[in-house]
């Protein structure tokens, strides 16, 4: 069987300063989109590594662009990975003489675009719930319980802190 080669282009940020595991939250929300999308997902993610995400995604479109002749708005975001790059290691004087580690942790973060199929563009690549069909009739919400006042007509054989005040009330 013949396997179809596809033509990616990829742009890659190194030492960039912020750890991993926060880049790979971002990484989650860009893959499988188109570029277009991704840009504007990365436009309203409010987290730091989103701006150097996008910094890279920009590059690998100039790429695209310049060296491959390619559109960027064509393109899709086939892959993204963050790789852990080299930790920095610093020190915090504290007390009675002691010291505290601080890690400064980098990362490495590669994106990959592909030419995308004409489908892929036209619909979302976005994985959505299927929408309840209109035929089944929905559920009814489920109320609370309504809660009763309860009556001033206990008994002291009723509830046992009631006998108390009943004898105070008399005397």
């Amino acid at each position: 069987m013949a396997t179809v080669e596809r033509q990616e282009v990829r742009a890659q940020a190194k030492w960039v300063r912020t750890s991993a595991r926060k880049a790979r939250l971002v990484a989650e929300h860009i893959r499988g989109l188109p570029v277009a999308d991704a840009r504007a997902v990365l436009a309203f993610t409010p987290r730091a590594a989103a701006r150097d995400m996008e910094k890279v995604l920009r590059s690998a479109v100039a790429n695209a662009e310049a060296n491959h002749g390619l559109l960027g708005d064509d393109l899709l975001v086939s892959a993204v990975y963050v790789d852990e790059g080299p930790t920095l290691k610093r020190w915090r004087a504290r007390a009675r003489g002691r010291v505290a580690r601080i890690r400064k942790r980098t990362c490495h973060i590669t994106v990959l675009l592909a030419p995308a199929p004409q489908a892929a563009l036209a619909a979302p690549a976005r994985r959505r719930r299927p929408k309840p069909e209109a035929e089944t009739p929905a559920e009814p919400k489920r109320r609370a319980p309504i809660r009763r006042k309860r009556t001033t007509e206990t008994t002291s054989a009723e509830s046992p802190k009631a006998a108390p005040r009943e004898k105070e009330k008399e005397s």
